[in-house]
């Protein structure tokens, strides 16, 4: 796939990630893993990123940001191509805390395209994507995608 190895896949899509969205540099994301379609991605735990100073819970938002961004990124695995695309809708439902001073994984995966609209399932969590902090169904855009 992209013609690299995946360690090589890995590097350039971190790369890719914190260079084209500063708003993802500024999370401190990482990516962890990566294959056709699918995407890990980790967001360190930071003091800046608490949404409750007294729990030091980890603001939705942030929670939020990471669902997006990795599901964006699943949508570029699966068409393997440089686009632009936007997130159309992004469902998320927030099963429980992160629990501080914890990173938060995200798995996602882009299970669906067409010639105009990719779709995404991702998983928020700590060690077992089985049980998650938070869940998303996320529909994205494709501009410029070749039709036929």
């Amino acid at each position: 796939m992209f013609g690299v190895d995946r360690p090589q896949l890995v590097e350039r899509l971190g790369k890719a990630m914190v260079e084209m969205v500063p708003f993802n540099r500024t999370l401190g994301l990482v990516i962890e893993d990566a294959e056709e379609g699918v995407v890990t991605v980790r967001l360190p735990y930071r003091p800046e990123l608490v949404g409750n100073p007294e729990t030091g819970v980890l603001h939705g938002g942030v929670i939020t940001s990471l669902l997006d961004a990795s599901s964006g990124m699943s949508v570029f695995l699966r068409v393997q191509r440089p686009m632009r695309i936007a997130t159309l809708d992004l469902r998320i439902d927030y099963l429980k805390r992160a629990t501080p001073p914890r990173d938060v994984r995200c798995r996602a995966e882009c299970y669906r395209v067409t010639p105009d609209v990719a779709f995404t399932r991702a998983f928020a969590y700590h060690d077992d994507v089985a049980d998650p902090i938070a869940a998303s169904a996320g529909t994205f855009v494709l501009f410029g995608r070749a039709h036929g």
